[in-house]
């Protein structure tokens, strides 16, 4: 870990502090999520990135495969997209791993007043297997794009149709969390009673 970032990670501790007792929650909000996004991107070279990356890789490896749409090299992160006359060799790197708008995602929810800290912690988890699953929906969408359509619309089917359903998804995400809906108290509250279930079985 670089000396500079320590320093960074010192001092954005010590102004959160400030905030805090200050009761500023609406700075607290902005440079505790603000910071928090950079340090974890800082952090997330080179391990972080080749987990996201490899547990998208995998999944595409899971469902291309198995439906014989696509042959996945994991080592190398290289999904070669089947097509009789066009066939498309696409590299999952540090942009398809979905690892920015995780880390963006956890960064707001983690400062925002709205929550508790088990909340925090529910709908990190579940905002990041969200990411992911809508990732995997990007993927499969231009896999299954250029597998019947060809090379020529690779282009068309990766930057604008793939980016467009998961950005959609990644919205309809934020809305449901960071309004706190209907829809996400009943799923916390749901899944906290089951939890309690779990751990307290009745006799």
């Amino acid at each position: 870990m670089s000396i500079y970032l320590i320093i960074g990670i010192i001092v954005w501790l010590y102004i959160l502090s400030i905030l805090k007792r200050a009761q500023l929650s609406a700075f607290h909000f902005i440079f505790g999520s603000g910071g928090l996004f950079f340090i974890l991107i800082a952090l997330s070279n080179p391990y972080w990135v080749w987990l996201f990356t490899h547990a998208v890789i995998n999944g595409i490896k899971l469902i291309g495969t198995s439906t014989g749409l696509c042959t996945v090299m994991s080592h190398y992160g290289m999904v070669n997209i089947i097509n009789p006359t066009s066939p498309v060799n696409m590299a999952i790197d540090y942009e398809c791993s979905g690892i920015i708008e995780t880390v963006a995602y956890i960064s707001l929810v983690s400062f925002l007043p709205l929550f508790n800290r088990h909340e925090r912690v529910f709908f990190s988890i579940f905002g990041t297997l969200w990411i992911y699953l809508a990732n995997i929906i990007r993927l499969m969408t231009v896999i299954i794009t250029v597998h019947f359509g060809g090379g020529d619309l690779y282009f068309l089917a990766h930057s604008i149709i793939g980016r467009f359903i998961f950005y959609v998804l990644v919205i309809v995400l934020y809305y449901e969390v960071f309004t706190y809906s209907q829809l996400s108290h009943n799923l916390y509250y749901s899944f906290k009673a089951k939890f309690r279930h779990v751990i307290k079985p009745e006799r």
